[in-house]
């Protein structure tokens, strides 16, 4: 097994445990798990880039603060989503990112798109029509808010391509906290729930299973091509409907699963057929 595809196993499966813990702590509101969760990388980022001298705040400014923004946006909505309908469904409508991504390219990048992409984000829309129609926990508020948090990521990943040979990863990391301490700080102020028992060894976990997730994920596309490892984190849903099963007694109906199927479907179709190109 290469050296890039354990890096992604090991960020799939730390994320996976991220959004565990976000589900755990749904008694606790979203932005202060944003704000435990920023604090944490915070720290962890500047431990690394200070010692090598590395200028936190990077080179390409707006496009890191604007990946800063896009970040937060999409993350707090997904923390919505993890905290109101089943785990595995709103980690598969965060996994239309690609597809966001990719649309968003054609008009930021300049990048060209072939007929048959359309086609397999096609597929993919029409298994979050499937997953909608046939699951009565996922309403269409919450579905709205995870279609959105997939927009926002596919625009932080845009911005995140921009700012490649410039930038230092974890000067790219560094900024999702830069800009989400301050916002999350203000609306904590108005309201706050303090924590309390286990609660606090689950945010701690939070924030560290995040950062091996980030620093593992950057590792695997820097020593693979991305093709290759790129789908693997598709295991992603495998992980959300166990954990869903088996510790929150969450089921899925054939039909579902089968849009659940046809998501993953059509966005790793989508991966493999930009790459080949």
């Amino acid at each position: 097994m290469s050296k890039g595809v354990i890096f992604m196993l090991i960020s799939t499966f730390a994320f996976s445990l991220m959004q565990l813990c976000v589900k755990y702590l749904n008694h606790l509101p979203t932005h202060e798990l944003i704000l435990f969760r920023s604090l944490i990388s915070l720290v962890l980022s500047l431990a690394f880039l200070l010692p090598k001298g590395i200028n936190p705040l990077g080179n390409n400014r707006k496009f890191l603060l604007l990946r800063g923004v896009f970040g937060v946006t999409a993350l707090s909505l997904f923390f919505i989503t993890l905290q109101k309908i089943p785990l595995a469904s709103a980690v598969t409508i965060q996994y239309l990112s690609p597809i966001f991504t990719a649309i968003i390219a054609v008009f930021v990048l300049r990048e060209r798109m072939r007929k048959m992409q359309w086609l397999f984000f096609l597929l993919a829309f029409a298994g979050v029509a499937l997953m909608k129609g046939f699951d009565d926990r996922v309403s269409l508020f919450y579905l709205g808010l995870g279609i959105l948090s997939a927009f926002f990521a596919g625009a932080a990943y845009n911005c995140i391509r921009l700012v490649k040979d410039t930038d230092h990863p974890l000067v790219v990391v560094l900024y999702f906290p830069m800009v989400a301490t301050p916002i999350m700080l203000f609306l904590s102020y108005y309201e706050w729930i303090t924590p309390i028992g286990w609660d606090w060894l689950l945010i701690l976990l939070l924030g560290i299973f995040t950062q091996i997730g980030q620093v593992f994920m950057t590792k695997a596309l820097q020593a693979e091509p991305a093709n290759l490892v790129a789908s693997l984190k598709y295991l992603g849903s495998i992980y959300a409907l166990a954990y869903g099963y088996f510790i929150f007694d969450e089921t899925y109906g054939l039909m579902s699963l089968l849009g659940i199927g046809l998501i993953l479907s059509g966005v790793t179709l989508n991966v493999f057929t930009k790459h080949r190109a």
